[in-house]
């Protein structure tokens, strides 16, 4: 896919200009071995890692509709104006933008443009971040292809085996937990929803250790409904086909747990993942019913459709009882209510802690990706009051808040991050060159770069 450029070869080049329009394309090719390309980047004080994005896949757009087999990007301007985080950029605009989920159609998908790299440096920290950003990119669209699996595909004990499987020869620790486990720990939230099931349940717990003499663990909680039906809430008929995908909270914790293996990043980070199908069965919760989660806590159901935060609670507790994390993020794609507040381009977070937040808003702008912090006020703790237990399940009403708020009552005094994840995850239409119709691979190069991060600061590296 990326290799280096040799004088000898012959191939179209492929220019990057602050003097055009932004994203403008120019072709001015005679064969396939011969022309330029041009992409426009505007000006150059503007210019950031989402632009930098959309350049590299208006640009494999381009060498895809001239039916290119290959082509030379020219990126000195690259590493001049982002430095070395640059090529994470070129990696995910030009892979991103390539990809496609052609898995079980007759015939396959069109094999991607191969782009040879032409730079003017090429010292050792440029090959190993190029091919760092490289590993980060393809576990993104692995990220993607997971979320794109039907359902009946990808059953919770089928998804434990493909983390096996991507995780062999790597240096990380994979336990997973089956129904009987989970019961005698007490983890009757996550239980309640898993049980609906003829597919039973699994808690998948994957373990990477790059800096062995660090206190500091972090865990990823990643929603892993891998068949969302509502439950005996029903969804509508028009929100059924995007049930598949209620496990991409899941896909991009543990996809970027495998790029930090990949690339032997010096961090410390365990990914619990709550793997389940919510559906409905003759042992599915019923509105009022009230469940006991592993820490104690006494749950209301008010909607069956409301189960990611559910299986949330049981997973974050069993990665601080159990697994003894020192931060904590969790991500789903939760609500609805997020796509109502920031649509399909940035997706809403919650936090308890200041400082580590910081942290995730450098990671983020680092990565690319757009996030908004939700407020926390102790006036917003009404909304999940339940007149039986000690809480419930569901709001009437500001939907996003209500559930992190749900979710941050079982990450205890730990530093804590909420990511809603439910309006990027997945685009019909796609937002940006480098999305293709279905999953996005969102939040994989932010959950990498926040551990990234986050041990560079406490540890000597």
């Amino acid at each position: 896919m990326f290799e280096f450029f040799s004088e000898n070869r012959s191939a179209v080049n492929i220019r990057f200009d602050f003097c055009k329009d932004r994203l403008s394309v120019s072709k001015f090719v005679s064969s396939p071995t011969e022309g330029v390309i041009t992409v426009g980047l505007g000006e150059k004080d503007a210019f950031g890692h989402i632009i930098c994005k959309e350049a590299f896949a208006k640009a494999a757009l381009a060498a895809q509709d001239l039916g290119l087999q290959e082509c030379v990007l020219n990126i000195d301007f690259l590493v001049d104006a982002l430095g070395l985080d640059g090529l994470y950029d070129m990696a995910e605009g030009w892979l991103g933008a390539s990809y496609s989920f052609a898995k079980y159609k007759n015939g396959g998908s069109r094999k991607p443009v191969t782009a040879f790299i032409a730079a003017s440096h090429r010292d050792a920290a440029f090959i190993d971040a190029l091919n760092s950003a490289i590993a980060l990119a393809e576990q993104m669209l692995f990220a993607r292809t997971l979320v794109n699996e039907p359902s009946n595909k990808l059953t919770p004990e089928v998804f434990a085996d493909t983390w096996r499987n991507a995780a062999d020869m790597l240096p990380i620790d994979i336990d997973v937990l089956s129904a009987d486990r989970l019961e005698a720990l007490g983890m009757g939230a996550f239980l309640g929803i898993g049980r609906s099931s003829a597919n039973p349940p699994r808690l998948i717990v994957m373990r990477y250790t790059g800096a062995p003499k660090a206190d500091e663990r972090l865990g990823i909680i990643g929603k892993g409904v891998t068949v969302d039906s509502g439950g005996y809430c029903l969804k509508s008929a028009s929100s059924m086909a995007g049930i598949k995908g209620d496990m991409a909270g899941a896909a991009a914790a543990g996809c970027a747990l495998i790029a930090l293996a990949k690339n032997r990043v010096k961090a410390n980070v365990t990914v619990v993942i709550p793997a389940c199908e919510n559906r409905i069965s003759s042992g599915s919760l019923l509105p009022g019913d009230v469940i006991t989660a592993m820490d104690g806590t006494t749950i209301e159901v008010a909607n069956t459709d409301a189960e990611g935060r559910l299986i949330l609670a049981d997973a974050i507790t069993y990665s601080i009882t159990e697994e003894r994390v020192t931060r904590i993020v969790d991500l789903a794609t939760l609500t609805g209510a997020v796509c109502s507040a920031l649509g399909f381009c940035c997706a809403g977070t919650l936090s308890n802690n200041d400082a580590f937040y910081a942290e995730f808003e450098r990671a983020a702008s680092t990565a690319g990706e757009l996030y908004h912090r939700f407020p926390t006020f102790p006036e917003y703790e009404k909304l999940i009051e339940s007149g039986v237990a000690d809480i419930k399940n569901s709001s009437s009403g500001c939907g996003t808040i209500a559930a992190g708020l749900f979710v941050r009552r079982f990450a205890r005094d730990l530093p804590w991050i909420h990511m809603d994840i439910a309006g990027t995850a997945w685009v019909d239409t796609p937002v940006w060159a480098f999305q293709t119709a279905g999953a996005t691979g969102a939040s994989v190069s932010t959950l990498y770069t926040l551990a990234k991060n986050t041990f560079e600061e406490v540890i000597d590296v």
